[in-house]
């Protein structure tokens, strides 16, 4: 499929305004007539790139705190999966894990990103660890927070609730209440998202057509063997070890109700020599919920592992 880069026109944004919290250039590569927006902040030439990827129903919005942190030092690209943020969301395509990994991986190809941090939370740890896979000489090190990678062994019952053929749809589609729910039920202290926060979550999701994404995520979840992206996870998950040589960081929001403590240890066993921070007090959205935690782990576990070249 061809693929085009480009700069959108800068918006200006009012202080009270969403826009005003995430002062990033917009960016675009175009994969098949499709724009998948992404953000590229950091210095012309750095010595490594920290790649943020997002989850369902957030957006690279996620991460807006971390790159106003980093931007100054590395180079902070976080994209918007098709579906999410400020992508195309068209109603025909895939959704399939498979190819939001494929996306990520003609991303990282046509920026010609090395020296990868991987910083991944909920569905972007599947995506980007796929990525990872796919291209492992590019990637030095993982933080991974609050993800998984591997085959559901158990699917919460409000995220089944979600999937219901005609119910599910309304609800998460029509009326927008899985982006709403997350402003509450991802947190331990939902109070710390202002109202202005909140609209930047909700922003790009204000119709039935904008959150196709958001529905094809959850239906993306498999329930059973015959879903395709069984496979895809089953195959992500037996090749994780290849990954083990390089350095990684497990931070987790303990009082996550959707990836339980359990996934953390399901990573540990995957990766034993990972550096591991529990954070008792915060939630699936552990970035929101504890911030300054976050960021203090990821400082030093950058500054105590420095990037290499290049990995084998």
């Amino acid at each position: 499929m061809p693929i085009h880069c480009a700069v959108f026109e800068d918006r200006r944004a009012e202080p009270h305004d969403w826009r005003a919290l995430y002062p990033f250039e917009d960016r675009e590569l175009r994969i098949g007539g499709l724009r998948y927006h992404y953000v590229d902040e950091g210095p012309a030439s750095p010595a490594e790139t920290l790649l943020m990827v997002h989850g369902n129903p957030t957006w690279s919005f996620h991460w807006r705190n971390l790159i106003c942190r980093w931007r100054a030092l590395h180079r902070c690209v976080a994209p918007d999966s098709l579906g999410s943020g400020l992508s195309d969301k068209p109603s025909d395509w895939s959704y399939r894990l498979t190819d939001h990994v494929d996306n990520l991986v003609r991303l990282i190809d046509a920026l010609d990103l090395e020296r990868i941090t991987l910083v991944a939370q909920d569905w972007g740890g599947a995506i980007g660890l796929g990525a990872a896979l796919e291209r492992p000489d590019r990637f030095g090190r993982l933080v991974l927070l609050n993800c998984g990678a591997f085959r559901p062994w158990f699917v919460p019952w409000r995220i089944r609730a979600c999937r219901t053929p005609i119910v599910g749809r309304l609800a998460v589609q029509g009326l927008g209440l899985f982006s709403r729910a997350a402003l509450r039920m991802t947190m331990v202290r939902p109070e710390r998202l202002t109202p202005q926060v909140r609209r930047g979550y909700l922003a790009p999701y204000d119709s039935w057509a904008n959150r196709v994404g958001v529905y094809r995520f959850v239906k993306d979840i498999p329930l059973t063997r015959r879903h395709p992206t069984y496979e895809t996870l089953g195959r992500i998950e037996s090749r994780l070890p290849e990954l083990a040589e390089r350095p990684v960081a497990l931070g987790w929001g303990m009082r996550d109700w959707c990836f339980t403590p359990a996934c953390l240890e399901k990573f540990i066993e995957i990766f034993p020599a990972a550096h591991v921070h529990r954070l008792a007090d915060a939630g699936h959205w552990v970035v929101e919920d504890a911030t300054d935690d976050v960021v203090r782990l990821a400082e030093d576990f950058l500054a105590k592992h420095p990037v290499q070249p290049t990995v084998v």
